[in-house]
């Protein structure tokens, strides 16, 4: 079964893959003229504003944000970007950084469509994602494809997200602290219980709390060991820069790695990291308080830049700048090698960051994975899918999970590939409506002196 599944995440993510998500990255950003890129202040802005939203919805658009943010910033930003560096070298970073670039324009573009093609179901509540702007963009002789986008969703999220995220909390407790797995699975459980009986309300609430704090104090830590190592940043950057390009020789405990190799590893795992055409994010946008697709498209895309661009990005170069990226440590060991050679308490602040990273992926994908099930199943399936869940949780406390973790991989993959033809089919309608809306507005305008 794993050499199958191996194999299979072989095609799944393969160059095709990798070639479609970058391709319509590349296209929504020249067909928007690269406002996704230009228009980042203005984003800002509309996020502050975003607190309170209007129009209907079930979250402000601050929220929202924050809840898709909950279930991209995660072990990955930790675990992900060290396998990347560790196997790629460091020029697997500036690859991320190109991936995010014209991610911003995949992630703006699924928000407009999710707002735009957003549905009320039989409880009053706002629902949209790619299953819906598949049926009711695409027609209704698509409904197939949103139907395979769901399933797949649905069933993903309880390998990605529940017992794999789970797992490594139970782990990391066992193995810094000594509490046995049991205890932190039923801890999690009940806590995960108390937070998704009140619905996405309660998710989002706890999301605009918890993801502010986790990624300030992650972003703050990071920051402290790059400033205590200054004289260093320059050079890791251009080492980051010029290993893109020419790979980057065997140094200490790292084999090497050639352009191909990095190139790979950055892009597989910024995609991995931001989730930008995977079709995620935009089912927590459709539920956003705003009367604008445009205008909650501009703030989802901010999703992109905070995870990679930011998030990523420090992790990257305190691993550069530290030396760990070429010694015997992998993964979220490199990075906690980095931090308590760098920090005093750097350990206990890295396993505070990712307890809870993945506590709130666990509940952002809860949010996704029921809607998901929604979808093909209706309204009645949401408590037992709910259930089902916390169950999952505990569960992932007492797993093995090497298996799970490739078949979530290529189940992934499989939610990408309907999500992506949406997006190229109904690209023209991102692009009329943000025409309509900059061509109607004096936000164009405004954002136009910031950028003077």
């Amino acid at each position: 079964m794993e050499d199958f599944i191996d194999a299979a995440n072989g095609v799944i993510w393969g160059p095709v893959m990798l070639a479609l998500i970058l391709g319509t990255g590349i296209y929504l950003t020249i067909g928007l003229k690269g406002r996704t890129l230009t228009h980042i202040p203005h984003a800002f802005r509309l996020l502050f504003r975003g607190r309170t939203g209007s129009g209907e919805g079930e979250i402000s658009p601050f929220n929202a944000l924050m809840t898709a943010l909950s279930s991209t910033i995660g072990t990955g930003n930790i675990a992900g970007v060290a396998t990347a560096v560790g196997i790629g070298g460091p020029g697997a970073l500036f690859w991320m950084w190109c991936t995010a670039t014209v991610g911003i324009a995949t992630k703006y573009a699924e928000a407009v469509l999710a707002v735009n093609y957003r549905e009320t179901d039989d409880t009053g509540k706002k629902v949209g994602g790619p299953m819906y702007y598949i049926k009711n963009g695409l027609g209704p002789k698509w409904r197939w494809l949103g139907g395979m986008f769901a399933f797949f969703g649905a069933i993903a999220g309880f390998g990605l997200a529940n017992t794999v995220q789970s797992n490594a909390v139970s782990q990391v407790l066992l193995e810094t602290y000594s509490i046995p797995t049991i205890y932190s699975g039923i801890i999690m459980m009940v806590l995960v219980a108390l937070v998704l009986l009140g619905g996405l309300k309660r998710i989002a609430e706890v999301a605009g709390r918890l993801v502010p704090a986790m990624a300030l104090l992650y972003i703050s830590s990071a920051a402290i060991i790059l400033m205590l190592n200054y004289d260093k940043v320059p050079a890791a950057l251009m080492l980051i820069v010029d290993s893109a390009f020419n790979g980057v020789a065997a140094a200490g405990g790292f084999a090497g790695a050639t352009v191909s190799m990095a190139l790979r590893m950055g892009v597989a795992r910024g995609i991995f990291s931001n989730e930008a055409g995977l079709g995620s994010a935009p089912i927590a946008h459709a539920a956003a308080e705003t009367d604008s697709p445009v205008r909650q498209g501009t703030i989802a895309m901010l999703g992109t830049f905070l995870d990679t661009l930011v998030v990523c990005t420090m992790t990257g170069l305190v691993l550069v700048v530290s030396g760990v990226w070429s010694g015997e440590a992998e993964g979220a060991n490199m990075t906690l090698t980095a931090f308590d050679a760098n920090l005093p308490f750097g350990g206990d602040i890295l396993t505070t960051c990712i307890v809870l990273f993945a506590f709130t992926s666990i509940l952002g994908w809860s949010y996704y994975g029921e809607r998901c099930a929604e979808f093909l199943l209706g309204p009645s399936v949401i408590l037992p899918f709910r259930a089902l869940w916390v169950f999952g949780v505990f569960l992932g406390t007492q797993m093995t999970l090497g298996l799970v973790w490739k078949i979530s991989d290529a189940l992934n993959g499989l939610m990408a590939l309907p999500n992506l033809i949406a997006l190229v089919l109904l690209a023209p309608v991102v692009f009329r409506l943000t025409h309509e809306y900059y061509a109607n507005t004096s936000e164009s305008t405004d954002n136009t002196r910031e950028n003077i």
